[in-house]
């Protein structure tokens, strides 16, 4: 892929993901940047999220509900709470192994593998437990 030009836009669209570390969708990331750019249009957030992401800058983290965006794009997995929506990284180590499992077994050329895990985060469980509203 050709290299894109750094435009002031786009840098501040990274800069909104670096600033970041929960995972923000497209919208949250539009929304921070319009702040400082009133011109800015949504369409070009997208797709300046989407050239960051093919240029591996960020990744591109697809999980139920919306596309989520993220600075650390080594391959890792994610938390998201079924409760609340947040994301988060897992705290366990990509298996590259399963890829080559599965590439042998079924002859896909497998890049990687994504997972996703669900379920409560901990503020939510908190809550759930002590009978409060979410």
């Amino acid at each position: 892929m050709e290299k894109q030009r750094n435009s002031k836009q786009r840098q501040l669209i990274l800069d909104a993901v670096k600033g970041r570390c929960a995972h923000p969708t497209a919208d949250q990331i539009y929304l921070e940047v319009r702040e400082k750019d009133e011109k800015i249009s949504r369409g070009t957030v997208y797709r300046n999220l989407g050239l960051l992401s093919e240029n591996g800058q960020i990744a591109n983290v697809k999980v139920p509900a919306a596309d989520r965006y993220d600075l650390r794009t080594d391959y890792h997995y994610h938390l998201v709470c079924t409760c609340c929506g947040r994301v988060f990284d897992a705290p366990v180590p990509y298996h590259a192994e399963y890829d080559e499992q599965v590439a042998e077994q079924t002859g896909f050329q497998i890049k990687r593998h994504r997972t996703i895990f669900e379920g409560l985060c901990a503020e939510c469980s908190k809550k759930i437990n002590r009978g409060e509203e979410l």
